[in-house]
């Protein structure tokens, strides 16, 4: 079992390519609460995957990426999230990988893992509604909607503050260039 002596579970995240999660990163620095900014950007499949299936998850994820050349995402806006910001993401394959993710991590989905996410990194949370409707209208012209690959998927145990990194699977395919 990768989680140790406790039951932490895992988390399961499209893993960005490396040129825009540091620009999300500097948007989640630059505007994200800072004490409670202990997390990368980042795109959450899955938020609480049992460390009972640890060996399980591990496979699944393995071959899983070992079928996939490349995973196309489109970055198109903004997502206002009630008290705080996101960058809204679409991505129709990313979304097929989850869903098949979701089949074979069946009777292992909390009620929150069971139902389809929407896909965004989140750089804004827990702030009044008005100081999040404000950056929503600064930033609104500086999102330039753009196409990029995602780079694999990430397992991370849920620690109750920062997540522990444990590995991430690579997709095949090569990655684009964001412009940022």
């Amino acid at each position: 079992m990768i989680a140790g002596p406790d039951d932490a579970p895992f988390i399961v995240t499209a893993q960005l390519p490396a040129d825009l999660a540091k620009w999300a990163n500097k948007l989640r620095t630059a505007h994200f609460p800072p004490e409670r900014n202990y997390l990368k950007a980042h795109v959450t499949l899955f938020h609480a995957l049992p460390a009972a299936y640890a060996d399980e998850i591990r496979s699944v994820l393995k071959q899983e990426v070992s079928q996939i050349s490349a995973v196309e995402g489109e970055l198109v806006g903004l997502m206002p999230l009630g008290g705080g910001t996101a960058l809204k993401l679409v991505s129709p394959q990313m979304m097929e990988v989850r869903d098949r993710l979701a089949d074979r991590f069946h009777g292992l989905l909390t009620v929150q893992d069971s139902h389809r996410p929407r896909l965004h990194i989140t750089i804004q949370n827990k702030v009044p509604g008005k100081d999040a409707k404000a950056l929503q209208e600064a930033l609104a012209a500086r999102i330039i909607p753009q196409t990029f690959r995602f780079s694999g998927l990430g397992l991370h145990i849920y620690r109750g503050g920062p997540w522990e990194f444990v590995r991430e699977f690579q997709f095949r395919g090569p990655n684009r260039p964001f412009r940022s």
